[in-house]
């Protein structure tokens, strides 16, 4: 299984994308959302095969902002079942939580600090448990 991970601070991407591949997982990582962006153009192109089982991208980066990718992921047929988790530094209004998780298709919002690696992990594996199985 492949997990995707976009996030503009290096420290915080290298850290999750060791995390992963300790719990098993393979990543492939951006470092800011306009990378993102550009390699969905490949996949809508017919370009780039690999489609993530995970997405977990922060809110603000560079570039396009997480949910405006996830937003553009739920328009691709690889996409409609991959669950996608954004995290954020900022606190949001419950307005603009509801938002993301309504009209760009957001799966699950993570406040940073993220939580303990155990408890992340519970929570990853959690969300994309119930995504397969139908219960987003």
């Amino acid at each position: 299984m492949t997990w995707m991970i976009a996030e503009d601070e290096a420290d915080i991407r290298n850290l999750l994308a060791m995390m992963c591949q300790v719990w098993g997982y393979n990543t492939v990582t951006f470092e800011n959302g306009q990378k993102v962006w550009d390699w969905l153009d490949g996949v809508e192109r017919g370009e780039k095969d690999f489609s993530p089982e995970l997405v977990l991208m922060d809110i603000r980066m560079p570039g396009k902002k997480g949910n405006e990718l996830a937003q553009r992921m739920r328009t691709l047929p690889d996409f409609q079942q991959t669950p996608i988790v954004l995290m954020t530094a900022f606190s949001l209004s419950d307005r603009e939580r509801r938002d993301m998780m309504t009209s760009d298709g957001v799966d699950h919002i993570l406040n940073k600090p993220l939580p303990d690696f155990e408890q992340l992990r519970a929570t990853l594996d959690g969300i994309a448990h119930q995504k397969r199985n139908g219960q987003s």
